[in-house]
């Protein structure tokens, strides 16, 4: 089969090369530019080259000589719709084999290309040497067999790579049993220090024994090598073998002294091609024979590779450490946390995510994706697939009714991964929040009560206060046609007072609020304004409305709106200075006018005037009738009379919520006269 190339940049030309070409001679690979498809061309996996190109300026020329300087044997095809003369002779010259116009026409190009793999030279297959014979294939194949035996015995050490004490115990025997080591020592530095953990500063200069042979462990517990100064601090300097008859060693007397008291005669660096891991010690043969130079630099290379193994043990040994000290943490996490991996499978489950996971399978251990309910199970699926992480929401499982808990789902991706390689599923138990928070909601309403229940007291003591009057006088002022008068006006206004009073609280006692009326803005406001003047004693004000807000429509609690709506008007109409001005004017006025006619109607008696406290500062006026045994002074009454006018005139002339107190002897000219 042969492999055809197509460079095009539409999507059509490919598509018709490929359903006029025999799809069972000719394999298509499609490319849009030079760049993409330069590696086939230069290794030589393309047989034929087609190309999408318009004859008609240089930049098609271009492309044919690019096309030849990366594949110069490349038989090469040009289809065109618009072609020039002068343009097709130098494309020809550049070496493309034919030229045909669009549309292709099957049988044409299937011709051609029989054509041009015709006239090809067949490739010439490499001549077999013939195998070896005699004593030398003899030979060499001893050689080979012994490679390949020394090969394999060095193999068997991998079987220990992630246990270092074990890796380098096994290439010790296997070193003792290829070059007949007599004794041999490995110091190690720190593996915190390598992989950049701190480490105390007098533990960064040592390299203490990790594994010998031939020498006793208890001498090596209590010797070191120093990377400050001696043998150590050589090896780090300098990075390469280190005999004990070099001049280095013979001039320096503590690295004959390490030599000596380790019995070796050579040291060599463990690299791990970076840093200096550790070094190794080796005493003479067994036969006392010297080493030679090349038996040291393969020892050398030996001893970087198993370098590089203690450091990728050290590495999975704090990797495992980190995911042993995570598994410990997320156990002992009272919030149940689950892993799983991008196929739905349980990565880790901490002991709260099976107690709240299994709460209706105590028997199971271990928890599977199946066991979370149908509602997590998709928001992990959705979070997988989008890479999005879910926003904390509320969920209560069916086997635990009277628990409430938060869940949360967070994705994690690597930079290459085009969906979420795993997902973390966090439920946290808020229970005890959920009724801390409405213990707190309680406690406020229970505040909230309290200083309802004082203000609620304030205003039924405002509105006792004229009755209380009246009733003080009701036998002596029966008779009196003022009297009675101004009794019943403080009976309507004091049952008034308190049936609002009572729509308040039985407003405030019902249930829950309903916010689905569709309510018109200037019907509700217009109910709120007849509903504040039933409690107003003012002349009514003129009200009106935006026309912007006529046509508005809002959705809400009818009732509540209306009933906020009547308060905050009757707070305006309350603080509206005019006719109430006027009307308490006017009382003051009439009150003055009348002074001289009062006189005692019970000589017997006097009536004892005073203030008692209120709400925000507000005064109450009590008459309290006693027996009083000298006359009334001049002048008393007078004084008492403005210091309640001028009481009075403090706060507006009707009874609202939390507004002033009733002073019915300072509103009631016809009371005062009673009692003066």
């Amino acid at each position: 089969m042969r492999t055809l190339l197509i460079l095009s940049k539409l999507r059509t030309f490919p598509a018709a090369v490929e359903a006029a070409a025999d799809f069972a001679k000719y394999k298509i690979i499609v490319k849009e530019d030079l760049r993409a498809a330069e590696s086939l061309l230069s290794r030589g996996a393309i047989d034929a080259a087609i190309l999408d190109l318009e004859l008609t300026d240089m930049h098609a020329i271009r492309m044919i000589e690019q096309v030849r300087e990366a594949a110069p044997e490349v038989p090469l095809i040009v289809v065109s719709t618009d072609k020039h003369w002068e343009w097709e002779e130098d494309a020809f010259l550049l070496g493309v084999s034919h030229i045909i116009s669009k549309p292709i026409r099957p049988k044409l190009l299937n011709n051609l290309l029989d054509r041009i793999f015709q006239d090809a030279p067949a490739t010439p297959r490499p001549d077999v040497a013939a195998a070896p014979s005699g004593p030398r294939a003899r030979a060499g194949a001893a050689v080979n067999f012994d490679a390949l035996e020394a090969l394999r015995n060095f193999s068997g050490i991998l079987a220990h790579s992630l246990k270092p004490q074990e890796l380098l115990r096994e290439f010790l025997l296997l070193l003792r049993e290829v070059i007949g080591v007599n004794r041999a020592v490995i110091f190690l530095r720190t593996p915190s220090i390598i992989l950049g953990s701190p480490a105390p500063e007098q533990e960064d200069r040592w390299l203490r024994s990790a594994c010998a042979i031939g020498l006793e462990q208890s001498f090596l517990e209590h010797f070191a090598l120093n990377l400050t100064t001696g043998m150590g601090a050589h090896l780090r300097k300098h990075g390469r073998i280190l005999k004990n008859t070099s001049p280095e060693v013979l001039a320096n007397r503590e690295m004959a002294r390490e030599f000596q008291l380790v019995g070796g005669v050579v040291a060599i660096p463990i690299l791990d091609r970076e840093t200096l891991l550790g070094a190794a010690v080796l005493d003479e043969r067994l036969t006392g024979d010297p080493y030679e130079n090349e038996e040291l630099s393969l020892l050398f290379h030996m001893l970087e590779e198993v370098g590089l193994a203690i450091r990728n043990s050290w590495l999975h040994d704090q990797l495992q450490t980190s995911h042993s000290m995570l598994s410990d943490v997320l156990g002992n996490l009272g919030t149940a946390c689950v892993v799983l991996s991008n196929n739905l499978s349980v990565l880790h489950s901490n002991g709260a995510a099976r107690r709240v996971l299994l709460a209706e399978n105590p028997d199971k251990t271990h928890l599977e994706f199946s066991d979370l309910p149908q509602e997590l199970g998709s928001k992990v699926f959705t979070v997988m697939k989008t890479n999005i992480s879910v926003p904390s929401f509320k969920y209560q499982f069916p086997g635990l009714p009277d628990q409430n808990f938060l869940v949360a789902v967070s994705p994690f991706q690597t930079q290459k991964a085009v969906s979420a390689d795993a997902a973390l599923l966090i439920i946290e138990n808020i229970t005890s929040i959920e009724r801390a928070k409405k213990l707190e909601v309680e406690a406020s309403n229970l505040r909230l009560i309290t200083t309802m229940a004082e203000h609620l007291a304030h205003e039924i003591g405002n509105s006792v206060v004229p009755l209380s009057t009246h009733q003080q006088l009701l036998d002596t002022g029966m008779d009196d046609e003022e009297f009675r008068a101004s009794l019943s006006q403080a009976l309507g206004a004091g049952v008034k007072r308190i049936t609002r009073l009572a729509n308040q609280m039985m407003f405030l006692a019902r249930g829950k609020a309903d916010y689905s009326d569709q309510i018109r803005v200037s019907e509700l406001i217009d109910e709120a304004f007849r509903e504040a003047y039933v409690y107003h004693n003012g002349k009514v004000p003129e009200a009106g409305i935006a026309g912007e807000v006529e046509k508005l429509t809002i959705a809400g609690d009818h009732k509540a709106l209306r009933h906020a709506f009547s308060e905050v008007l009757l707070n305006a109409l309350q603080a509206t200075q005019g006719e109430s001005k006027k009307n308490r004017g006017e009382r003051g006025q009439h009150r003055r006018e009348r002074a001289p006619r009062r006189e005692r109607r019970n000589p017997g008696r006097r009536h004892r005037i005073f203030r008692r406290g209120g709400e925000a500062g507000a005064g109450a006026i009590f008459l309290d009738a006693q027996c009083w045994p000298g006359p009334w002074p001049d002048g008393h009454a007078e004084n008492h009379r403005g210091a309640q006018r001028a009481r009075g005139d403090r706060r507006p002339d009707s009874e609202g919520f939390g507004g002033r107190e009733d002073h019915a002897a300072a509103e009631r000219p016809e009371l005062m006269r009673l009692l003066l």
